[in-house]
């Protein structure tokens, strides 16, 4: 084991019997270390001990989703057993990288804390941020210098590829901005849009597959672009428009089901109204 890495502390112990039945008030942080520690064990369970850190990827991503979900729709009990879900996958992942000698759940937890106040130097240091914004600002120049950033590019090439599409062009345009590199105005970004359309519909009369698609994903690129100055949430605007468009389905389905027609049988007014702005 790496001589960094610590030992498995042997002073943790569960608040109470683990065993099946057993009567507790709650559950501890500890207990669920030990909990992991045991279903991983080589006498523990068959699924948890097949666990990779690649196998829980998707894991790790539906339960971020899961808990967004239950924030967006501002349900208690069902946040905090999503947010149980999310610590779930950290132990998980912790716990096997333990297992293989690389750092454990103290490391994380340690790594965490000194994240938080080296980048709050107006809290735990002498600088000063009044705002929001300031605090922003702070915390970007200060991961620029933690990641030994000497210009935008590096940055840029920093963004995890694994973001959504729309989540990582956001944060690219952002960055790219800071640097100097984007427009100041709205009028030239939704001129931008605009043309990015035209060469959409050129492509499209090409037929040219390729020319299609990158013309296509410029137009995202460029609106997603536009969104930034018209202060648009692109993945709330786009929900609620998703959510719109269901709800205008069923009002249109409901009353034509009734008469046995299929969407082929839907009158064109029907039809368009499921799409009118």
């Amino acid at each position: 084991m790496d001589k960094n890495i610590k030992p498995v502390d042997e002073d943790r112990k569960p608040s109470q019997d683990l065993e099946k039945g057993s009567e507790h008030q709650k559950y501890s942080y500890e207990d669920l270390l030990k909990i992991i520690e045991k279903l991983r064990a080589e006498d523990g369970c068959p699924w948890d001990r097949a666990q990779t850190h690649e196998s829980l990827k998707t894991c790790l991503l539906e339960e971020a989703y899961e808990t967004v979900e239950a924030i967006n729709l501002k349900d208690d009990e069902n946040l905090k057993e999503e947010l149980g879900d999310v610590l779930l996958q950290v132990v998980m992942h912790a716990q096997i990288a333990s297992e293989e000698g690389r750092f454990d759940i103290d490391d994380v937890v340690d790594g965490v804390a000194q994240k938080m106040i080296r980048r709050h130097p107006h809290i735990f240091g002498t600088a000063q941020a009044a705002s929001p914004e300031a605090v922003a600002d702070s915390w970007e120049e200060i991961k620029k210098q933690e990641k030994q950033e000497s210009s935008v590019y590096e940055s840029l090439c920093r963004i995890p590829k694994a973001l959504p599409a729309n989540m990582r062009a956001r944060k690219v345009l952002k960055k790219a901005a800071a640097g100097g590199y984007n427009f100041t105005e709205e009028g030239p970004v939704r001129e931008q849009v605009c043309q990015a359309f035209k060469t959409l519909e050129t492509a499209v009369s090409s037929g040219n597959q390729e020319q299609i698609d990158e013309s296509f994903g410029w137009l995202i690129f460029d609106l997603i672009n536009l969104s930034r100055f018209l202060d648009v949430n692109v993945e709330n605007s786009l929900t609620n428009v998703i959510e719109k468009f269901i709800n205008r389905l069923g009002s249109v389905e409901n009353p034509e089901k009734s008469q046995g027609l299929s969407p082929s049988g839907l009158s064109p007014q029907l039809f368009k109204a499921l799409w009118d702005l």
